[in-house]
């Protein structure tokens, strides 16, 4: 046994040892509020293609995942992919001195643990401290159609008190003109995302401009950025962009992250790993466009560690629901906090009928007994409320 002042420390002294006494492959940092995951596992399988890949196992992004990944990275792996979350601040700067990663992907910055940080733009600040430990001349591959990355510049980054801004190369995805790597002629699909992913010269001057047109198995049209960012990490370490397009094509999602299900004639859509209120929106887009003969049913639950505003994040998710899902037809809400969104829904007038519960068992067993073939369910909300475990058991018959 070894004595230590903090184990936590010590853990992170040992990855950041690890990581620069023995990991020599390039590192690509993964953060962001919302889409981290699948950013993450999107990277992997554009990468994967033609190169071996390692990358975050399950959701080992916290101050003691990120350097326990980082010590078990094979010995084989020829890059890897590191997802990597906060919820406090001095959180980022820590892990980042353990990741020390060759390039940033940010996706989204949202209000996921802003009762811990105040703002986004707090939550912003400490998210880009992924590149404090950033090796020189690396890139910063930002969300250009977020409201708040779409303005960042070296001079905003060394304001911050990020000390190798100077260094950095920074590249914008999205659909706006101020896109280096920007999706064109969007389609949908069975709910799924038909594009062109098009290259400025800029990305890679080397080879000009380049484009590729591809379409996503995984569904949800906000699954359109997640692609554009891991084609544009996967290119830049060295993969072809048919490549890297092949690998996005076969990205199934994970369970709990949106992943479909056909059980019994039902539709089954899991996304109850968590939720935050760009989530959830999303989501319910994703069931609205879900062509089934019968309803559409929405289940969804608590949203947590929003702040002081989380019954007005709540009430206008309820009002997205209304205004901008009309197709869904049932909603079934879990949570003192869920209520919120039924306000939301009756003050934007909708039609949706909906049931509010505060048992879940009950809830389950209410859900189990309506639900007939033909019809499509959705799940979300936070972890701690355990909406996967009825959609599991639903998988599973």
């Amino acid at each position: 046994m070894i004595g230590v002042k903090d184990t936590l420390l010590a853990l992170q002294a040992l990855g950041a040892w690890y990581r620069s006494e023995r990991v020599q492959i390039p590192y690509i940092g993964v953060t962001g509020s919302v889409g981290k995951t699948t950013t993450r596992e999107m990277i992997a399988a554009a990468l994967s293609v033609s190169r071996r890949t390692y990358s975050t196992k399950g959701n080992a992004n916290s101050q003691t995942g990120v350097p326990i990944t980082v010590t078990e990275t094979p010995e084989d792996a020829e890059i890897g992919v590191i997802e990597m979350g906060i919820s406090e601040f001095g959180e980022m700067p820590r892990i980042s001195a353990v990741v020390q990663c060759d390039m940033a992907v940010v996706t989204i910055i949202g209000i996921s643990h802003i009762a811990n940080l105040g703002s986004q733009e707090n939550i912003m600040k400490e998210k880009l401290h992924i590149l404090d430990g950033m090796r020189r001349g690396g890139a910063l591959i930002l969300n250009g159609d977020d409201p708040l990355l779409k303005d960042i510049t070296r001079e905003r980054l060394s304001a911050y008190g990020i000390p190798n801004a100077k260094d950095v190369r920074i590249l914008f995805y999205g659909t706006g003109d101020n896109a280096d790597i920007r999706a064109e002629h969007v389609t949908e699909t069975g709910g799924c995302a038909e594009f062109d992913i098009l290259f400025r010269e800029s990305v890679l001057p080397q080879e000009g401009e380049k484009r590729a047109h591809i379409r996503l198995m995984v569904p949800g049209t906000h699954m359109m950025l997640n692609a554009l960012a891991a084609a544009a990490a996967a290119c830049l370490n060295g993969v072809k962009l048919e490549d890297a397009v092949r690998g996005l094509e076969q990205f199934e999602p994970l369970s709990g992250r949106g992943k479909i299900t056909v059980k019994d004639g039902i539709t089954i859509i899991n996304d109850a790993y968590n939720a935050a209120p760009q989530s959830m929106m999303a989501g319910l887009k994703v069931l609205n466009s879900q062509d089934v003969p019968g309803r559409r049913i929405a289940v969804l639950a608590d949203m947590l560690e929003l702040g002081p505003d989380e019954e007005r994040y709540h009430r206008e998710t309820g009002s997205f629901l209304a205004c901008e899902t009309p197709r869904i037809d049932l909603v079934l809400l879990y949570g003192s906090l869920a209520g919120k969104i039924a306000e939301g829904i009756r003050e934007a007038g909708g039609r949706q009928q909906i049931f509010l519960y505060d048992d879940r068992e009950r809830l389950a067993e209410d859900l189990k007994a309506m639900v007939r073939k033909g019809d499509a369910v959705f799940f979300k909300g936070s972890n701690s409320m355990k909406l996967a475990a009825i959609a599991e058991q639903m998988c599973a018959g």
